[in-house]
C-alpha cells in the first residue's frame, strides 16, 4: 500500500496534459520514476551510514545480529532497478523479415544483416543498448564438447552409403568449413582427432567493435548469416570460407549506443523459429523464448495465408505463457505493403480500387482472420476475459520498407509507430511495478529497524506470542486452500495420461510415416535418435518426439495449469488469489490484535508487520515463477529419460534396412514403455514438483 501511495501521489504521477502525446506522458512518468529511485538510493546510503555508526557504539549480541541482518538486506537492494532488462522476442522462421523489422524499430535501417535473396539469421541474436559511443558484437562459440555433440549428427547425415539431398549437403558444408574438403569422408572419431582449418579463439568468443554501423554490419554478417550449399555455389571462395566460424556460432550479443526511439533497458531478441539441432543452441533458443516478457510471432504476409508454420510458432510461444516470463503475445505480419493489385481486383471484383486502399483493406482482412485463429489458440490456456484476448492489437500488419521509403503508405499506416508506442507503454508499466517492489522492500527494512527500538517491551512480547499463534492457525487454513487450488491440475493430469495412452500410436505414426515422401528422412530420423528425440531439420522442420508424446497431457492441463500459476497481463491465477486473500486477512488480524495491546510505538510495529507480510508474499510469487518452468517441462523430460535406450538402439542401426529397423525400434520401444507406465511416471514426476511447490 505504501508503494502505491508513493508512486500514485502528487509529484510522482502526472496526468496527461491537454494536447500532450501519450509517448510524452510515458517519458515524463519515467523521469519521475528515476527521480524516486535516486531519492531512495540517497536514503538507503544515509541509513547504511547511520547503522554502521550504531554498530560501532553497541555491543548487545542480539541487537547487533538483527541490525547486521537488516544492513545486509539494505545492501542487497539493487541500486538501479530501472535498468533491469525487459526482453522482447521476435520469433519466426528465417526470411520472414525479423531483422528488417528490428532494424526499422531501432532506427538503423541496414544494421543487422538482412537476407535479400537468401535466408539470414541462423542463431539467437540479442540487441541491447549501452552508454558507450561505439557499437559492439560478441560472437559466442560452441565449446569443444558442444561442437562434438553436434558433429555426431552431422556425420550421420553425410554417411557415404546414402544418396545426397539438401540436408546432407548442408551438413557436409559445415564439416568441410571446419575441417577441410576431404573431411566428409572421415569417421566421427577421425574428425575428433583432426585439427580445424579455421582459427578458433581459446576464449570461444569473438568481439567486434566499431563506430560505423555499416562497417560492423559487414563484419557481423559471416557470423550471423546462414551459409548454405547454394551460397557456396554462388562463388564464395575456399579462402574466404576458411575464416568463417558460422557452424560454431552459439549466439550473438549486439550492443549499440542509447537509442532515442527505444527506452533504456529494452532488449530485443531475434529468435529463429524452429530451434536448432545442436543441444546447446536449442537450449539457448528455449531459454530466450522463456525469458521474454513479450513475444511477437513474425510472419510475412506473402506466406501467412498459405502456410501453417506460424501456427506452430504460436504453439511454441504459448509454452512460454505457461512456463516462462511471457506476459503478452502478438502476431506481427511483415511486408504488408506487398500486393498483386491486378489479382486483388479480380478476387474482389473491384477494378477501381487503388493500390493504397487495396493494401489497407487486405491488411484489415488479414488482421480479422488471424485474430480469430489466435484467439482460438489462446482460449485453450487463457480465460475469455483476459487482457490478451480482449486487446485491440492482437495482430499487427507492418511494412518496414514503406516506413523507410513512404511511396504508398503513410508512416502511421505502416504500424511501426504503433509497435514503438506499445514498447514504451509496456516498458513504463513494468518499470512502475519493479519500482513498487523496490519501495516495498525498502519500507519493510526501515519498519523492522524502527520496531527494534522497543521489541523488549513486555506488552509487545505478549502481542508477538498472540500474533504467532494467529499466524500458525492461518497457515494451516492456507495449506488446505492451496491443496484445493491444485486439485484441477491433478484431475487434468489423470485425464491427460489416459488420452496420451490412447493416442501415442497415432502420434508416433504421424512422425514416422511421411506423406510428403521419405527422401532424406532416414538421415533425419537417425539425427533425431542421436539427439535424444529432438532434431531441427531445414526440410522436415522441428521434430520432438518427447514433446509430441506429452502433448495430449499438456492439452488437458494447460487451462488448469494456467489458472493456478498464470502471470499474464490482466489475469490473476487461483494461487495468487488464494495468497492475496490470506495476506489481506492476516493484515486485518494483525491490526485487530495490535489494537488489543497497549504497546509503545504501536503504529510503527503494525506497519513493520504489514510490510514484512507484503514482502514475504512478493518473494513467494518470485519463487513460484522460478519453479514454474521446471514443473511444466517435467512431463517432457520424464518421457525423454524413459526413451533414452530406445534412441540409442535406433541410432546404432546401419546398412540395408536400417531405416525400417530404426522405425520398428522406436515404435516397439514406445509401445513397451507405455505398457510399463511411461506416462504414469511422467504424471508422478509433475505431481512431485507440484507437491514440493506447495
Amino acid at each position: 500500500g505504501h508503494a502505491d501511495d508513493l508512486l500514485g501521489g502528487a509529484g510522482w504521477s502526472k496526468r496527461l496534459k491537454r494536447g500532450q502525446k501519450p509517448e510524452d506522458e510515458e517519458e515524463e512518468a519515467m523521469k519521475d520514476y528515476k527521480k524516486m529511485q535516486n531519492m531512495l538510493k540517497d536514503v538507503l546510503d544515509q541509513a547504511t551510514q547511520k547503522l554502521s555508526q550504531f554498530l560501532s557504539q553497541h555491543n548487545l549480541p542480539e541487537t547487533r545480529m538483527r541490525v547486521e541482518h537488516l544492513m545486509n538486506r539494505l545492501a542487497g537492494l539493487k541500486p538501479d532497478i530501472l535498468l533491469d532488462p525487459i526482453y522482447i522476442g521476435l520469433f519466426g522462421s528465417t526470411g520472414e523479415g525479423k531483422s528488417t523489422l528490428l532494424n526499422t524499430i531501432i532506427g538503423k535501417t541496414f544494421f543487422l544483416p538482412v537476407s535479400g535473396n537468401r535466408c539470414c539469421t541462423s542463431c539467437v541474436v540479442q540487441v541491447n543498448t549501452s552508454h558507450n559511443r561505439y557499437l559492439e558484437a560478441k560472437i559466442h562459440l560452441l565449446t569443444d564438447e558442444e561442437w562434438k555433440d553436434e558433429l555426431k549428427c552431422l556425420v550421420a547425415l553425410v554417411e557415404q552409403d546414402e544418396d545426397e539431398d539438401a540436408e546432407s549437403r548442408e551438413a557436409a558444408l559445415k564439416i568441410s568449413t571446419i575441417y577441410g574438403e576431404e573431411a566428409c569422408a572421415k569417421s566421427y572419431e577421425e574428425l575428433c582427432r583432426m585439427k580445424p582449418i579455421v582459427h578458433i579463439p581459446p576464449t570461444r568468443c569473438i568481439t567486434l567493435r566499431g563506430t560505423h554501423e555499416q562497417d560492423l554490419s559487414e563484419r557481423m554478417r559471416p557470423y550471423i548469416s546462414i551459409q548454405s550449399i547454394r551460397n557456396n555455389e554462388e562463388g564464395t571462395s575456399r579462402d574466404d570460407q576458411s575464416t568463417y566460424l558460422w557452424p560454431l556460432i552459439k549466439h550473438v550479443e549486439v550492443t549499440v549506443p542509447a537509442l532515442p526511439l527505444i527506452p533504456e533497458g529494452v532488449v530485443f531478441v531475434d529468435i529463429p523459429g524452429m530451434g536448432d539441432f545442436n543441444r546447446k543452441r536449442d537450449a539457448i533458443w528455449k531459454e530466450n523464448i522463456n525469458k521474454c516478457s513479450v513475444i511477437w510471432v513474425v510472419k510475412s504476409i506473402v506466406r501467412i495465408l498459405g502456410e501453417g508454420i506460424h501456427e506452430t510458432l504460436l504453439k511454441e510461444g504459448m509454452k512460454a505463457f505457461q512456463s516462462g516470463m511471457c506476459r503478452d503475445i502478438s502476431l506481427v505480419v511483415t511486408k504488408s505493403d506487398q500486393i498483386n493489385l491486378d489479382e486483388y481486383r479480380w478476387e474482389t471484383g473491384r477494378n477501381d480500387i487503388n493500390e493504397h486502399d487495396a493494401i489497407l483493406e487486405r491488411n484489415e482482412n488479414v488482421k480479422r482472420s488471424k485474430r480469430e485463429t489466435m484467439k482460438k489458440t489462446l482460449e485453450k490456456v487463457l480465460p475469455s476475459d483476459s487482457y490478451v484476448l480482449q486487446k485491440a492489437d492482437l495482430v499487427y500488419t507492418v511494412s518496414a520498407q514503406e516506413y523507410n521509403k513512404g511511396k504508398i503508405l503513410l508512416k502511421e499506416e505502416t504500424e511501426i509507430p504503433k509497435l514503438r508506442e506499445y514498447i514504451q507503454t509496456f516498458y513504463t508499466a513494468q518499470k512502475r511495478n519493479k519500482l513498487m517492489d523496490y519501495v516495498s522492500e525498502a519500507l519493510v527494512i526501515f519498519s523492522l529497524l524502527q520496531s527494534l527500538r522497543s521489541n523488549q517491551d513486555s506488552q509487545y512480547q505478549d502481542a508477538k506470542e498472540h500474533l504467532e499463534d494467529l499466524s500458525t492457525r492461518a497457515m494451516d487454513a492456507l495449506e488446505e486452500k492451496i491443496e484445493a487450488c491444485f486439485v484441477p491440475i491433478e484431475q487434468s493430469l489423470s485425464e491427460g495420461v489416459d488420452e496420451a495412452k490412447n493416442s501415442y500410436k497415432k502420434i508416433i505414426n504421424k512422425i514416422l510415416q511421411r506423406h510428403g515422401g521419405y527422401q532424406g528422412f532416414h538421415r533425419t530420423l537417425k539425427a533425431v535418435c542421436l539427439n535424444k528425440g529432438v532434431y531441427v531439420s531445414r526440410v522436415f522442420h522441428r521434430i520432438d518426439i518427447n514433446d509430441c508424446l506429452a502433448w495430449p497431457i499438456y492439452e488437458k492441463i494447460d487451462m488448469s495449469f494456467g489458472d493456478v500459476l498464470r502471470i499474464q497481463m490482466g489475469t490473476c491465477s487461483r494461487l495468487k488469489v488464494c495468497l492475496d486473500t490470506f495476506k489481506n486477512d492476516m493484515q486485518k488480524q494483525l491490526k485487530e490484535a495490535m489494537m488489543t495491546y497497549v504497546v509503545a510505538d504501536r503504529e510503527d510495529k503494525l506497519i513493520s508487520r504489514r510490510c514484512a507480510c507484503q514482502f514475504t508474499f512478493q518473494q513467494t510469487e518470485k519463487f513460484i515463477l522460478q519453479k514454474r518452468d521446471e514443473i511444466y517441462q517435467s512431463l517432457t523430460v520424464s518421457i525423454q529419460n524413459d526413451l533414452l535406450q530406445c534412441y540409442e538402439d535406433a541410432a546404432k542401426q546401419r546398412g540395408i534396412g536400417a531405416f525400417k529397423r530404426m522405425k520398428d525400434i522406436l515404435s516397439d520401444g514406445i509401445k513397451a514403455k507405455t505398457e510399463t507406465g511411461m506416462f504414469e511416471r511422467a504424471q508422478e514426476k509433475m505431481r512431485k514438483h507440484l507437491q514440493n511447490l506447495k
